[in-house]
């Protein structure tokens, strides 16, 4: 029996894709998605982080494999759905979870390439992931959960932040768009959007000199409310994916859900 509060066997006999997948958010929902019956494959540039994650799994009892690739290039996402549903005859969930905070810095300093990069990795890999995977999600319908931020939703106060706050904001879009469009074929389509939380992200951020730009905000005791200023963690975030990602989310698509203990409704 399950005891982090996971529902085992939600998803017996299906098959989930986690971009992402090989720390943080994306570690945690391929192994609480894998705790609830469901075969995963993750994604990922780094595969040692990918191995560790597919041998926890493997060694809790379930079922995973580790798919190296950059969500970035389209050849690589179709590669990976092709892979899964030639091994596992299937695809039913998708966790477009990969991402970069990349360059934050004033807009004077925040170069096209670095502008670029981050829209190529968060906004245009989310794309690419859900456009390789949604010939083979129509065979049963099936779930897709992207994985925003409370940056450039709700939140706009994190000076330099323009690169990130803008694909996050794409991201949600991108999300609400394919929520319709796809609703026919029995695909869902909803968003995740974390505030602070314990993970690698901060290693991608490169910060330049946003200090100086940045307009000073007086914050009560602790900046979550609900915390008194501690993050969440990447399973409290991936308890939502997976909840989004179930049938017991059956009739909610296009949906915007924060899991940032009230952070954003403070500072925004």
């Amino acid at each position: 029996m399950a005891t982090d509060g996971s529902r085992a066997g939600r998803f017996d006999g299906r098959v989930a894709l986690v971009t992402g997948g090989g720390s943080g958010i994306g570690a945690a929902s391929a192994r609480r998605l894998a705790a609830e019956g469901a075969r995963v494959a993750v994604l990922g540039r780094t595969r040692e982080d990918l191995d560790d994650v597919v041998a926890s799994i493997e060694q809790a009892g379930g079922t995973a494999m580790a798919v190296p690739g950059d969500v970035a290039e389209a050849d690589d996402t179709v590669a990976a759905c092709d892979r899964i549903v030639g091994e596992w005859g299937r695809l039913d969930v998708v966790v477009a979870n990969a991402g970069v905070n990349g360059v934050w810095a004033p807009i004077d300093e925040l170069g096209a390439d670095d502008f670029r990069h981050t829209l190529d990795v968060n906004l245009t890999g989310t794309y690419l992931t859900i456009r390789a995977a949604v010939p083979h999600l129509r065979a049963h319908g099936g779930a897709v959960v992207v994985t925003s931020s409370v940056n450039g939703t709700r939140m706009f106060s994190n000076t330099g932040a323009t690169a990130y706050a803008t694909s996050k904001a794409g991201q949600v879009a991108l999300a609400r768009m394919l929520a319709l469009e796809l609703a026919s074929d029995g695909i869902r389509v909803n968003t995740i959007c974390p505030g602070a939380i314990e993970s690698d992200i901060d290693s991608s951020t490169e910060d330049r000199g946003t200090d100086e730009v940045a307009e000073p905000v007086e914050f009560p005791e602790g900046e979550i409310p609900l915390t008194d200023g501690a993050p969440g963690t990447a399973e409290q975030a991936a308890a939502v994916v997976a909840f989004l990602a179930s049938d017991d989310a059956a009739h909610v698509t296009g949906a915007e859900v924060f899991v940032d203990g009230a952070q954003s409704l403070l500072q925004g």
